[in-house]
């Protein structure tokens, strides 16, 4: 018969006992009513209903289809776990005795545990390999039931749900059959037990959503049978609010699944189910999850009700997975996230244009607590994000003006945004109305003037409270700098009020940050200025709208300026000095300096007048003034925040009105002249010479301060028109004359300085090896001289290597000459001067760089700066290699590097075969003594128990080992036989059956008439060696391996032999 609705189902069991329906339901429940849904071919369902024990009892069974499938399911959810029959036992063959279950799933809970309690190492290395081993198991199908069904943990369901995942997604899929009713199974399966832990039942959708993208375009009897996905959802939807949650879920975990790209499987096949998906589904769950929040706003909302609370975060995420689908298949990167715009499908315009869609995000916002309202105002960032095209001009406008009014409503009603999670998503809400309209569309809506108040006094408001949600910062700027970059380009008569705003924006920000600086230091909070990644960008993005009304800009910075500089110089003078005031002072004075360096850099972004030239000469003048009083106080104190920010100044100066970008007409030199008596960039540029050498005598400890110094010297001597100017300078001359410890105490090798200290000095060489060139010509005794204090630092590591030396002392030298050499090789870029350079290093000094790597290739910190040299002074930048026909330099070069490439690799791998031979002896001792009774037992470490454990479970790493090993000793010019054969008679004598098979495939792949020698060649190899790593031992195989090595090599290369390359052991 055919049962089509649970109701029949109920009346067919009324009929088996003869009751009325509360009383077979009553005996449904005490009697044992067993009802269990199975799906065979997806459209047909089979139920048994069984009375109970008694002898009379009689099976019913009919046939329910799919419509109604989930209906009965629901009907029966009060059933008890383990109703449901053993789908995922392999279905084409008859059911095999089933064993006894109870010590299977006692070990897999067990393993279960291990994994995610267990707090052993060893304990969860071996369940995890059990567990993963269970995926490619025949019984995993049956396992994954056992657990789902009779489980008593979360864990026990949650590891059943992981290898139902990793199976379904394997490269090999499973027969469609089988996929359908693992689907169906775990459908029926949720549906019974709607209360599982929430994790367990993400888990398990996870599963049906990607057996439905996998299967997307499978057939079975020419019908799409994964595609009714949202008609079975939808099933779920008619029961309890535990059901509506479970069928929200698996639409939004399909989205999401349909959205995420496999990189293990064609990105064409990826896209063509995305799109098939977002063409026939997408739209559809879309305007679902819409009416079902309709639905749900129109019933009176409980905050107190964790299931209503539930159910509208899941529909919330639905929707924004709907939003954030990759309609295009641009593969949009996340992290550019103010530059999304969301590619709505043309045929969704209907959604979008009904006003009712965002007046329905904007009352969820305030209608829902926090966690949730949250979620809405992320869906609005998506709405805002949507793309013009998708609109007509008025329907933009519409649309826009909606989007703004709603904007009114939230910052009329502000309670809600002080949630740190609704204040960013509104951040960003708004930062993405300007990347998507431009300022004329916003001017002319009809709140634009209130709104833009209400704007400009909650970011006032938010710039204040600078503790509050620093990353929404960004958003928040990010508008007012586009805002204020697109008003040359409105051409609309209507205000846009920014002339208003902007300088009140610039304001609140310079004035937030000088009042955070006490706060800072006195509470010990961290400060804002040491992540300077965010206060770079801050900055430049409050450049652009710093330039807007620029006078009042420039007016409350000096006016800053001045006060704190006056206060910092009485504190100076004070005979009472607080250090604790003086701290305060110098941050505001290293805040108010980046500020000065931002809007003197934003000269370039923006369109300037002499005017503001006159400004900026105005500000300049005051920091390099702030300079001199910095510098007047070294050596006895420095403040590093101070000297980072006047670095980043003199920086932006030059950037803007230094050399190249310099106009002489210029009014920034007016002003500066006046008080400086600095009238052109000659000048400038002596300032800034005279400051970096200031900065690398006395700041030699600062490593940021160093560092930084060097980058601007660098920057500096990047143009030839600069370096010109620059070897006139007193203060280069200086330098190029004296690059000495003495002068610079960064260049030193004092234990007070660490290795890391040493990696500024490759670009301190770089930049002057480039005011070295300006002049340099053909003159070899300049360049000597120049080489000078190398000279003398390779000469005093030579003494010491002919010595009983100190190796510290040797090794900080020679990192410190290799990173030098560096420098200077990179900035040589002509054929003459690298000449010179070579002459100068060859042959006396390489040999010196050649026993440092024999003696410390253990050290990275030695090794890496001298290779990292050999390979910049094998570089053949501008074809500078290009020797002369008659010169052996090129001969002698590549002689050279390829000595100490071989040197390094030999003793390499000589210290990698020392350490496995201990690994491999230690793995033979103890693998030896198992099953042998010995005098004395030692417990094995914990360590040692790890590793032995690891390697039984793992054989094929020594395996491998050995292979490689074999290879090299037959294939390859093996320098270092003696260190090879002391690990591969232990690895031998661990894998004796794996050696076989090496051999036998070497020899079978010879022609007929050589395989007796190799055979004869690998028996010789282990003659008299015994089942032992004894010395005598050891030095037998090594003897044999060597006569081993000779003659296959005379083997393999005599005629008749296969080619060598398609020997190798590894393939």
């Amino acid at each position: 018969m055919l049962l089509s609705s649970p109701w029949e189902l109920e009346r067919s069991c009324q009929r088996v006992r003869g009751a009325g329906t509360g009383g077979a339901g009553r005996w449904c429940r005490a009697g044992g009513l067993r009802w269990v849904v199975f799906c065979a071919d997806h459209r047909v369902a089979s139920a048994w209903v069984r009375s109970g024990p008694s002898p009379g009892s009689r099976l019913l069974q009919g046939r329910v289809s799919s419509p109604h499938l989930l209906s009965c399911c629901r009907f029966f959810l009060k059933a008890p776990v383990g109703w449901f029959p053993a789908l995922l036992r392999p279905w084409k063959t008859e059911a095999a005795p089933r064993r006894d279950s109870s010590e299977s799933l006692a070990e897999l809970e067990v393993l279960c545990n291990h994994l995610y309690e267990g707090t052993d190492l060893a304990q969860r290395m071996q369940a995890e390999k059990v567990l993963l081993e269970l995926i490619d198991s025949p019984e995993c199908l049956s396992q994954c039931q056992l657990l789902l069904e009779q489980g008593t943990t979360s864990y026990a369901q949650l590891l059943a749900a992981t290898c139902l995942s990793k199976l379904v997604s394997r490269a090999s899929p499973l027969p469609v059959e089988q996929r359908i009713d693992i689907r169906n199974y775990i459908l029926n399966y949720v549906a019974s037990q709607p209360k599982l832990a929430p994790f367990v039942i993400q888990a398990l959708v996870q599963v049906i959503a990607k057996i439905t993208k996998l299967g997307w375009f499978e057939v079975l009897k020419d019908q799409l049978i994964f595609r009714d996905i949202i008609a079975d959802v939808k099933k779920f939807l008619q029961g309890t609010v535990d059901h509506y949650i479970i069928g929200v879920m698996i639409l939004s975990e399909l989205t999401q699944e349909m959205n995420l790209v496999d990189y293990s499987r064609p990105s064409a096949k990826h896209r063509k189910i995305a799109t098939s998906f977002r063409d026939t589904s997408l739209k559809e769950i879309l305007m679902l999850a819409c009416s079902l929040l309709k639905e749900l706003l129109a019933k009176p909302l409980t905050l107190q009700d964790q299931q209503q609370q539930s159910l509208a975060m899941q529909l919330l995420k639905l929707v924004l997975n709907c939003l954030n689908f990759d309609f295009i298949g641009n593969s949009a990167d996340e992290s550019a996230d103010d530059l999304c715009t969301v590619q709505i499908p043309t045929n969704w315009r209907t959604i979008f244009l009904e006003p009712e869609t965002l007046d329905l995000f904007f009352d969820l916002y305030h209608s829902l607590p926090p966690m949730l309202s949250q979620l809405a105002l992320s869906c609005l960032v998506q709405f805002a994000s949507t793309r013009r095209s998708l609109f007509s001009n008025p329907e933009r406008a519409k649309y826009l003006g909606n989007l703004i009014k709603g904007v009114k409503q939230i910052l009329e009603n502000p309670q809600g945004l002080s949630d740190p999670g609704n204040y960013h998503e509104f951040c960003r809400f708004l930062a993405r109305l300007k990347t998507n309209y431009q300022l004329g569309e916003l001017v002319m809506v009809k709140d634009y003037p209130e709104v833009i108040q209400l704007i400009a006094n909650f970011t006032i408001t938010s710039l204040q409270h600078w503790e509050f949600a620093p990353n929404s910062v960004h958003y928040l700027l990010t508008l007012w700098q586009r805002m204020v970059a697109s008003v040359p380009f409105v051409k609309t008569a209507e205000p846009h009020l920014l002339d208003t705003y902007a300088p009140e924006i610039t304001k609140a920000y310079i004035t937030s940050r000088l009042e955070c600086v006490p706060v800072v230091i006195r509470d010990g909070l961290e400060d804002p200025l040491d992540d300077t990644a965010t206060v770079f960008q801050q900055l430049e993005q409050l450049c652009t709208v710093s330039r807007c009304e620029y006078e009042k800009t420039c007016t409350l910075l000096v006016q800053l300026f001045d006060q704190n500089a006056q206060n910092y110089q009485k504190l100076l003078h004070s005979s009472s000095r607080n250090p604790l005031e003086i701290t305060v002072q110098e941050g505001r004075l290293a805040w108010l300096v980046y500020f000065v360096g931002t809007f003197v850099g934003g000269r370039l972004t923006y369109t300037s007048t002499d005017e503001h030239d006159a400004m900026d000469g105005e500000l300049s003048c005051r920091v390099f003034q702030l300079i001199s009083l910095m510098d007047a106080q070294l050596p006895q104190s420095s403040n590093e925040k101070v000297e980072l920010a006047i670095l980043w100044f003199l920086d932006q100066f030059r950037k803007t009105y230094v050399g190249d970008q310099l106009q002489h007409t210029s009014k920034v030199y007016a002003r500066m002249s006046e008080v400086l008596g600095i009238t052109d960039d000659n000048h400038v540029l002596e300032t800034f010479m005279t400051k970096i050498v200031t900065n690398l005598k006395y700041r030699g400890r600062c490593e940021p301060v160093i560092s930084r110094t060097l980058q601007f010297l660098n920057d500096l001597s990047v143009g030839y028109s600069l370096l010109k100017k620059l070897v006139k300078i007193e203060a280069v001359k200086f330098m190029l004359q004296n690059h000495t410890s003495k002068h610079f105490p960064f260049l030193g090798i004092s234990d007070n300085y660490s290795l890391s200290d040493l990696r500024c000095r490759t670009v301190f060489y770089t930049a002057l090896t480039r005011l070295l060139m300006v002049d340099l010509g053909e003159d070899e005794d300049e360049f000597e001289n120049f080489m000078l204090p190398l000279t003398v630092s390779f000469e005093s590591v030579t003494q010491i290597f002919n010595s009983s030396f100190e190796q510290e002392e040797a090794k900080r030298m020679l990192i410190g000459l290799a990173r030098d050499l560096r420098g200077i090789a990179f900035a040589l870029n002509t054929k003459t001067s690298y000449t010179m350079l070579f002459d100068w290093i060859y042959p006396a000094y390489i040999s010196v760089l050649q026993r440092a790597i024999e003696l410390w290739y253990r050290e990275p910190a030695c090794t890496t700066p001298i290779l990292k040299l050999m390979a910049e002074f094998m570089q053949n930048r501008s074809q500078r290699l290009n020797f002369d026909v008659s010169s052996p330099n090129g001969i002698l070069l590549f002689r050279e590097a390829s000595k100490m490439i071989c040197t390094y690799d030999t003793i390499v791998s000589s210290s990698c075969c020392a350490s496995l031979d201990y690994i491999v002896t230690y793995l033979f001792k103890h693998l030896a003594k198992e099953g042998k009774k010995t005098l004395r037992c030692r417990e094995i470490s914990q360590d040692g128990q790890r590793l032995l454990h690891f390697m039984q479970q793992n054989p094929e790493i020594l395996q491998q080992m050995m292979s490689i090993l074999m290879n090299t000793i037959i294939f390859e010019d093996c320098r270092n036989q003696w260190s090879v054969s002391r690990p591969l008679l232990g690895l031998i004598l661990l894998n004796e059956k794996y050696f076989s098979e090496l051999r036998a495939t070497l020899i079978t792949s010879q022609p007929d008439n050589k395989r007796e020698v190799l055979d004869h060649c690998f028996r010789n190899l282990m003659e008299g060696v015994e089942q032992n790593l004894l010395v005598k031992n050891r030095d037998r195989f090594t003897q044999n391996m060597s006569v081993f090595r000779r003659d296959m090599a005379e083997a393999l290369r005599s005629e008749g032999a296969s080619d060598p390359g398609s020997l190798d052991m590894m393939s």
